[in-house]
């Protein structure tokens, strides 16, 4: 029997000698790797800054505690995302509210959001590119500047997606153009396979820097920042920061990944294409993608009314598709906070309905045809 996952990385003679000689040289962590990477990274998302972290959920911890998240500060995000798109303002005491999402691109309702900002509450949001799909920065630019918040751009799905904006310009997912700050991940199913570690990208100069002093204990070495020198062993803690390092082992890794990034994003691609050709007039929903955007395609959703029988019917067959998410507000933690069943009617009717598909560069024709196939099977006799 076959076994397909819903992801998985590619690892490659390359990655390894690129990791090998890392090991073979002077430094594990703190070294020249890291830079390299995070210059190489900067220019595939188009950023002009990038900071190597431990990993995505660090790295909007550390984008909170740059834009002064404070206790009580109310943030706004999507239901639909992993917990740490939340989780990163209640590490600094803030509080999370969510905004419904678009059935149609499965991201944050932008108008909900207007509805939701105008009342003066909340201090920012974290708008996420799910599944690949890129939110429309610049429409969450002009709410933001209207309304005096911050933004963090969750762009862990969708290194490479782009939208064009109301200047008719491509702008990519991350790439610091209009929100303060934005997050990446390279968890082994994600783009770019490092096992663990992340990206903050920016524009603005003062608020990377701080990123960077946040991520190594808020200690500095630069003598053009200190209060004082004692000698060239001498450092200052000015914050407090935490050890959220990324280590020049995985940025190797990193570094190797991207050489093959476009390529990936091609054949996610047309992976996306090849099912959508197939589903077409069946009795399921998929995401359309309009011209102008660029969809990452981390994940290929689908959505049917009968995904807990498809989800088992697949899993017997070696198809061990995913569920992509279960909505925040829906967990033990936040039902605590006052949240409940029905306050985000849209995110619970996908959740009830969705399943992530097969998708990774690796996959070949012949497994997705496989997976076609089942699914086509299962849907004749439902």
């Amino acid at each position: 029997m076959k076994n397909i996952p819903y992801g998985r990385q590619h690892i490659t003679q390359q990655d390894i000698d690129a990791v090998s000689a890392v090991l073979q040289g002077d430094f594990l962590t703190q070294g020249p790797a890291v830079e390299q990477f995070e210059n190489a990274f900067g220019q595939h998302v188009h950023a002009p800054h990038a900071v190597a972290v431990a990993n995505g959920t660090a790295a909007l911890h550390l984008c909170a505690m740059a834009l002064d998240v404070k206790p009580g500060d109310k943030w706004l995000t999507t239901p639909i995302s992993f917990v740490a798109s939340g989780n990163c303002i209640l590490y600094c005491g803030g509080q999370v509210d969510f905004v419904d999402i678009d059935p149609a691109t499965l991201t944050m309702d932008l108008n909900q959001l207007e509805d939701k900002v105008k009342t003066g509450k909340y201090k920012g949001v974290i708008p996420v590119d799910f599944a690949g799909y890129p939110v429309r920065m610049d429409a969450v630019k002009s709410l933001a500047d209207r309304y005096g918040l911050k933004i963090i751009e969750d762009a862990c799905h969708a290194p490479g997606g782009y939208f064009t904006d109301e200047k008719e310009e491509i702008r990519y997912c991350g790439d610091g153009q209009y929100a303060d700050l934005a997050i990446f991940s390279f968890h082994p199913v994600k783009h770019i396979a490092c096992g663990e570690g992340g990206m903050v990208t920016g524009s603005k100069q003062s608020l990377v820097e701080k990123v960077k002093l946040l991520r190594t204990h808020g200690i500095t070495r630069d003598p053009n920042k200190m209060h004082a020198n004692h000698g060239g062993w001498y450092m200052e803690m000015q914050e407090l920061g935490y050890n959220y390092r990324m280590p020049d082992v995985l940025c190797a890794l990193g570094s190797s990944q991207l050489t093959r990034a476009e390529e990936g994003l091609v054949k996610r691609r047309e992976i996306a294409r090849r099912y959508s050709e197939a589903f077409a007039g069946l009795n399921l929903s998929f995401t359309h993608v309009p011209e102008g955007v660029g969809h990452a395609y981390h994940l290929y959703v689908i959505t049917t009314t009968h995904r807990k029988q498809l989800y088992d019917f697949l899993r017997e067959k070696g198809v061990f598709a995913q569920v992509h998410y279960i909505p925040m507000h829906t967990m033990p933690y936040y039902k605590n906070m006052g949240f409940k069943q029905g306050d985000f009617p849209k995110a619970e009717k996908y959740y009830e309905d969705c399943l992530s598909l097969p998708m990774y560069p690796s996959l070949s024709a012949e497994d997705q045809d496989y997976v076609i196939g089942l699914i086509k099977d299962f849907l004749q006799q439902h």
